[in-house]
């Protein structure tokens, strides 16, 4: 079994050393260090996360609500640094999910693949 885990912590170091990681981590910091910016960032997420609770908790979004998010939407892909951070989470994002899906491989013979039923 620890050789899964050393495996693991193999892959863990792979992608903190990663140009994806390092470019994420870097727009992070650039964000911090951006008052308006990191605002508008702290807003948009904040207003995802409402929306994401609301929807869990089965309460119907309304059309109010989902031009708002769809307004902060656009208005932070409008910054620069922003619009950057969001291109390189979808990118690692991409990344883990093939990693993911590569791992549980092994799964899917005994219990099949649930994309496909």
């Amino acid at each position: 079994m620890s050789n899964i885990h050393d495996k693991a912590q193999e892959l863990k170091r792979t992608l903190a050393e990663s140009e994806e990681f390092s470019t994420l981590k870097s727009l992070h910091e650039q964000i911090a260090a951006d008052e308006v910016a990191n605002k508008m960032l702290e807003n948009f997420r904040q207003l995802q996360l409402d929306l994401q609770q609301k929807q869990m908790q089965g309460i119907q979004i309304t059309e109010e609500e989902a031009q708002k998010a769809q307004q902060q939407f656009e208005l932070v892909q409008q910054h620069d640094l922003i619009s950057k951070l969001m291109e390189a989470e979808q990118r690692l994002s991409v990344i883990i999910g093939d990693v993911n899906k590569i791992i549980t491989e092994p799964l899917e013979e005994i219990y099949g693949n649930p994309d496909q039923q």
